[in-house]
């Protein structure tokens, strides 16, 4: 199949719109991802990596996320539910190279009250058939070595674990990454996707407050099953 490189267009799920992140979305993100937890586990960087304040986040999205040529970035949002329409994450189709079929979807982030909720499943659904569907045969994802909760999500969604690439990106701190990388290629996507199309199925609306209440009684995110795939921006 021919690698078209697709248009970025909104993406729409049962339970999450997938749209192009904008300029216009940067700000009402700072509320969903402008949280320790989100950082703790590689996105940014590590913990050294969170922006101090708001225009400091928009500033730090804006250069990492919007203006390249070889990424489409998103912004993702609640579709049903009682929180309809709150923005609770972000995530990227990137690194994309139609000479070898290849794309990487990373740069991803959710807010800390929607894990293990619908919320990962459908975006990679909806994500990995964008980019299957264009004409790419194999698909990266990756996250620190040292973040379990990330790693365990990644096969969760049915990838496959390729391999470790030492020492492969400085976190805000200085500190070397290692870095753990998955793959889904052509070949695996009808399972893949039949998979998450299974576990999707009956599963109910995210609800940040539902989430929120769920947390606190478990301890803060203790027992969430879909962290983002947190990557700094590199």
């Amino acid at each position: 199949m021919t690698v078209t490189r697709p248009q970025p267009r909104i993406l729409q799920g049962t339970f999450v719109s997938v749209e192009p992140l904008t300029e216009a979305h940067l700000a009402d993100l700072w509320p969903a991802l402008g949280v320790p937890e989100v950082f703790a586990g590689g996105y940014g960087g590590g913990p050294a990596g969170l922006p101090a304040d708001e225009a400091s986040f928009i500033d730090w999205m804006r250069a990492g996320y919007l203006g390249y040529a070889d990424r489409m970035p998103f912004a993702i949002r609640l579709s049903s539910g009682l929180d309809a329409g709150r923005l609770v994450g972000v995530s990227t189709l990137g690194d994309l190279d139609e000479a070898h079929a290849n794309a990487h979807i990373g740069w991803t982030a959710y807010a800390p009250k929607v894990w293990g909720t619908a919320v990962n499943p459908e975006t990679k659904l909806l994500l990995l058939g964008f980019a299957f569907d264009s004409g790419y045969n194999r698909v990266r994802l990756q996250a620190d070595a040292i973040n379990v909760r990330s790693r365990a999500a990644i096969l969760k969604l049915g990838a496959t674990f390729e391999g470790i690439q030492r020492q492969h990106l400085l976190r805000a701190d200085g500190s070397w990454r290692d870095t753990a990388v998955y793959s889904v290629i052509d070949t695996d996507w009808p399972d893949v996707k039949a998979g998450l199309l299974a576990r999707l199925d009956g599963t109910a609306a995210p609800s940040v407050v539902a989430a929120s209440s769920a947390s606190t009684a478990t301890g803060a995110g203790a027992t969430s099953r879909d962290a983002a795939e947190q990557e700094p921006r590199a």
